[in-house]
């Protein structure tokens, strides 16, 4: 890590955009793969119907987020060089909290955000076009607006300038968003039923509770947990009884309308 550091620190602009570009692209690459063979080893716990086959144009958009997500993570860069964003190397306790305050922090602006992405003013033009996969997939995870793409991250690069986190941390993190990111699109609950009754495991967002957002999208705009949708009285009222199975009321789903894909009217 120490030596990686230190190669970034005094990196050549372009050599550093192209690592950060084969970084994002890695991550899409097994986001992507690992989330659709662990929707096939799950596929008798679907939580949303079966998608249609995958279009060259989810593809193009998912791809496009993969260059937003680069130049989100090449903004960071800059702002690392100009000292604005800081970090520690510690690697102990202090490390593990701030993996957790990154988490309920994050957590709790994504979902605010995400509300504000759904008012009438953003949804329409930018927060629509995630929502057309009302039948989520692994691959739906990137499939955003570049705008929203943008603003997540413009978020993120906002609150590690305020908080000076350890590498170990961020990194940590970083990860986990990730997985949480593409377990909530599987389209399948790879949680057991037990996780419901589970004191603190019962509070994390899985696939069950993001895929009923992409049904409905009243309810459940939380990120990594149910906290705050619990707390503001979003969630919706029969999550715990649908968890693990396609709820009847989303049963009549349509595949989704992104535009220009004929195969999905």
């Amino acid at each position: 890590m120490s030596d990686l550091i230190a190669w970034l620190e005094g990196a050549p602009w372009p050599d550093a955009l192209a690592l950060l570009f084969l970084q994002n692209f890695a991550i899409f690459g097994l986001a992507w793969c690992g989330g659709t063979r662990l929707s096939r080893r799950f596929s008798r716990r679907r939580v949303a119907l079966t998608p249609l086959a995958v279009t060259e144009l989810e593809v193009c958009l998912a791809c496009i987020n993969v260059v937003s997500n680069t130049l989100i993570t090449f903004a960071g860069w800059i702002l690392w060089k100009a000292g604005v964003v800081r970090f520690r190397t510690d690697c102990g306790l202090l490390a593990v909290c701030d993996v957790v305050i990154l988490i309920f922090v994050m957590d709790l602006a994504l979902y605010g955000l995400h509300r504000l992405a759904h008012s009438r003013w953003f949804y329409p033009w930018l927060h629509r076009l995630h929502h057309t996969q009302t039948r989520p997939r692994a691959l739906t995870l990137f499939i955003m607006h570049p705008a929203e793409t943008l603003a997540f991250g413009g978020l993120w690069l906002v609150i590690i300038a305020l908080w000076p986190c350890s590498w170990a941390g961020l990194s940590v993190y970083l990860v986990l968003n990730v997985v949480s990111g593409t377990l909530g699109h599987l389209g399948v609950e790879p949680f057991p039923d037990a996780w419901l009754r589970w004191p603190l495991v019962r509070w994390v967002a899985g696939g069950s509770f993001h895929a009923q957002h992409h049904q409905d999208v009243q309810h459940n705009y939380g990120f990594y947990t149910l906290i705050w949708d619990r707390l503001f009285g979003s969630i919706r009222p029969d999550y715990e009884d649908s968890f693990g199975q396609i709820p009847t009321w989303a049963e009549s789903v349509p595949p989704g309308d992104l535009p220009g894909d004929q195969s999905a009217h």
